[in-house]
């Protein structure tokens, strides 16, 4: 099959079915083509080598990545055309011990694209309440439990009479009304960097794609601290977890009790077969966080899960699998 051909059907059918990840790997004298649906990743294809390496070498092309180097990581982008919508996909690829070189492609998909519906709905009004002030409102999961997504739902709708800058690496969706800014270590401008310059902008929300180490949490909580409200993601198994997370990178309790409005930790789950999925959260307040023990999932979300399974909306496999987060 032409590489071309097989990679307009195969993204067809990954837009469609809304996957987040792809994979074409090397299996001995074959590549795997799999897909990751959020929960589990299915195999979907068995390709030759020839066929996995020329769809590798026609995707490098299309993301103006070197294509005759095999061994090197390499990571490029390339925007791909789906009905009248513009889908942005990151590519990574490496070379093993033998030279046989693997790729792994993230979807970004629009806004307007994205499924996006919540197992309790009455929890967006909540989130939306922690908005409304000055602060740090936390989100945590594993990669690709829609963090993002949730964060810029949550502002677009702020954005008609307030300032929203961002500082994502990379930017994942693209929204002409907040002022979007992409870390670029080469060029000295990091997390930290890039929020110091930011603010220069005056901006009254600000957007951090993660808080991944001290010095991006230090300034996190000083924009907290002064009047602004600060939406950021965190690596936590959970919205309890995120507090004891903030302490390993140093952030004093007195300033955590401070600028703290809450944390969400939220995962997508199946919901009425694998295709149907939906996103659910564990909101917890900053009085809920502080008070609390432990960085455990909360009795809340394990209460939600089994009213699930009891009304037939998740399976016994899938209420075992998200149990603990």
């Amino acid at each position: 099959m032409n590489p071309e051909k097989f990679v307009q059907q195969q993204f067809t059918v990954i837009c469609q079915q809304q996957v987040t990840d792809a994979y074409l790997l090397p299996m001995g004298n074959r590549y795997r083509f799999l897909f990751n649906h959020g929960q589990e990743v299915s195999d979907e294809q068995s390709l030759s080598p020839d066929l996995g390496q020329k769809i590798i070498t026609y995707l490098k092309y299309q993301a103006n990545m070197a294509v005759s180097e095999h061994r090197r990581p390499q990571a490029g982008a390339w925007r791909w055309q789906y009905q009248s919508h513009q889908i942005d996909i990151r590519l990574s690829t490496v070379g093993d011990f033998q030279g046989q070189e693997s790729l792994v492609l993230r979807f970004i998909y629009p806004l307007n694209l994205r499924e996006y519906r919540m197992v309790e709905p009455g929890q967006w009004t909540k989130l939306q309440q922690l908005t409304i002030g000055q602060g740090l409102l936390l989100f945590a999961g594993p990669m690709g439990s829609g963090k993002t997504t949730t964060m810029y739902r949550l502002l677009r709708e702020q954005a008609v009479d307030k300032v929203i800058l961002t500082i994502e690496d990379p930017v994942e969706i693209t929204e002409p009304r907040f002022v979007q800014l992409q870390v670029n270590t080469m060029a000295g401008m990091d997390y930290p960097a890039l929020l110091h310059l930011g603010l220069r902008h005056r901006p009254q929300v600000l957007i951090i794609g993660e808080i991944r180490d001290a010095a991006t949490a230090q300034c996190a909580i000083e924009a907290a601290l002064s009047g602004h409200l600060v939406l950021a993601t965190i690596h936590a198994k959970s919205a309890r977890g995120v507090v004891p997370r903030l302490r390993q990178l140093g952030i004093a309790d007195y300033y955590i009790d401070q600028a703290l409005l809450g944390a969400c930790y939220q995962r997508i789950i199946p919901v009425q077969g694998r295709r149907q999925r939906a996103v659910f959260f564990d909101l917890q307040s900053a009085d809920e966080l502080l008070k609390g023990n432990g960085g455990g999932i909360s009795e809340a979300w394990q209460t939600t899960l089994q009213k699930l399974y009891t009304e037939g909306q998740i399976t016994a496999e899938v209420k075992k699998a998200f149990w603990n987060g």
